[in-house]
């Protein structure tokens, strides 16, 4: 199968990848300088990754801490940029260690280029996560 190269289409094939957990798949569908932002990330935990090599540490261990089963309530929406799209979306599935269920609402931005990632800013409700369940978050996405 090729990679999409649309902005829409290539964030399909990526969630697809997650619920594989292929991480090494969605990685490569960054830019070697891409940026991944979180700008509610709270104290302690990154709010900015520079770089494929760094969003590749950040996500290698995300299957072993987030056991994703559904992405529901998706929603794309264009904007004046074409290269840009704004994503609503829940990511739904347990947390590993403690077997809580996890239930996230997210909003992200995305910029690709060239059919690559280049910009994700991730808006995610750290407060959402059980207390308890916080530490599985240590080196992996969601932290």
């Amino acid at each position: 199968m090729t990679t999409p190269t649309q902005p829409a289409e290539l964030y399909r094939h990526g969630l697809r990848l997650l619920l594989d957990k292929n991480i090494p798949a969605w990685v490569d569908l960054w830019d070697d300088d891409g940026v991944f932002e979180f700008p509610f990330a709270p104290d302690g935990w990154p709010r900015r990754l520079e770089g494929k090599a760094a969003v590749a540490d950040y996500m290698r261990g995300y299957p072993d801490h987030i056991d994703l089963h559904d992405i529901p309530d998706l929603k794309i929406h264009r904007t004046d940029d074409p290269g840009t799209i704004v994503v609503e979306m829940r990511g739904v599935g347990r947390l590993v260690k403690s077997g809580e269920p996890y239930d996230m609402a997210y909003i992200a931005v995305v910029t690709v280029t060239d059919g690559r990632i280049t910009h994700y800013r991730d808006y995610w409700n750290p407060l959402a996560i059980p207390q308890d369940g916080a530490a599985d978050f240590t080196g992996a996405g969601g932290r």
